[in-house]
């Protein structure tokens, strides 16, 4: 049995072990400028020479990115990789054409649901320090409130930003950013994250860029930019899709080098599970199975 267990971690390390480790990295309204390769899985998605969305690389040919980044068609869609500004010189950075375009087939634009899309780029990438794929979150994967969480983007700050920017913020639970942003709107199909207060934020532009947290030196995509109540708006949690919910159908999409999936597994206690505000159900028990991170676990074997 062991070694059965053993076997299948090896293996999930064999598909994961290129993911969610920058060579640069040492460590969007209210946030900063990025160092050049901190951030290597970022993409820029552009039409006719211009930005429009954010996406996250997470194999050596496919981007993920929000669905609602193509409810128009884009002409001359190119996505560019190790960029760092939008204008002037780009040294590390790789444009490539699209041969795919896949939004979820449950994607609603009236509720935001399932708000993803993969990107089949026509060729491979070659992976440098300013250009690695991201882990994504595994199923049961738990991000409690206040996990610390980083966006990066070149949306509006006041205008949009030429140069990569970085913003950390926490997460919050579901059932405090339903209250937040009105009951019926956060489905278990997405993740939210901001501060009370107000003042940090994704925003247009950042749409389809990921939202990761650091876990055990690796740093795992929880979040695709989505949708908010306006931007970085006090008590208006931005919201993003949860891509822990959608190892299955990405890897149905993906036949071959699939990505890397990780649990990211919080410490504690869920302590969204206590809030509530009038109108709120219960919170339902939960018959999930418990999150084990069985990278680390691989090693203590």
């Amino acid at each position: 049995k062991w070694r059965l267990i053993s076997s299948w971690l090896q293996l999930l390390i064999c598909h994961s072990n290129l993911c969610g480790m920058p060579l640069l990295n040492t460590k969007i309204v209210g946030g900063q400028t990025a160092t050049p390769g901190s951030w290597p899985w970022q993409a820029s998605l552009q039409s006719s020479g211009r930005h429009f969305c954010g996406g996250s690389l997470i194999n050596n040919q496919w981007v993920l990115t929000a669905a609602h980044c193509f409810s128009s068609i884009h002409p001359n869609l190119v996505v560019v990789l190790g960029l760092q500004n939008l204008q002037g010189s780009n040294p590390n950075s790789v444009s490539l054409t699209v041969s795919q375009i896949t939004v979820h087939p449950n994607y609603s634009s009236s509720t935001n649901d399932n708000d993803l899309c993969l990107l089949k780029l026509s060729s491979t990438v070659t992976f440098t320090s300013f250009i690695q794929p991201i882990c994504l979150a595994a199923p049961a994967s738990t991000f409690y409130t206040g996990t610390t969480s980083w966006v990066t983007g070149w949306g509006t700050t006041r205008s949009i930003s030429n140069t990569l920017q970085e913003v950390s913020i926490p997460v919050v639970g579901n059932r405090q950013c339903n209250c937040d942003n009105g009951l019926g709107t956060i489905t278990n199909n997405m993740i939210c994250a901001g501060l009370s207060a107000g003042g940090k934020d994704s925003c247009q532009g950042d749409s389809g860029g990921a939202m990761v947290s650091k876990q055990a030196g690796r740093w795992i995509q929880s979040g695709i930019v989505s949708f908010g109540t306006g931007c970085a708006q006090p008590n208006f949690p931005g919201v993003y899709t949860r891509v822990s919910q959608y190892q299955t159908w990405i890897n149905s999409m993906i036949s071959t080098n699939q990505p890397g999936f990780i649990p990211f597994c919080s410490s504690g206690t869920d302590s969204d599970l206590s809030f509530t505000c009038p109108g709120l159900p219960a919170p339902t028990t939960s018959t999930s199975a418990p999150c084990t991170n069985y990278y680390n676990f691989h090693y203590i074997l």
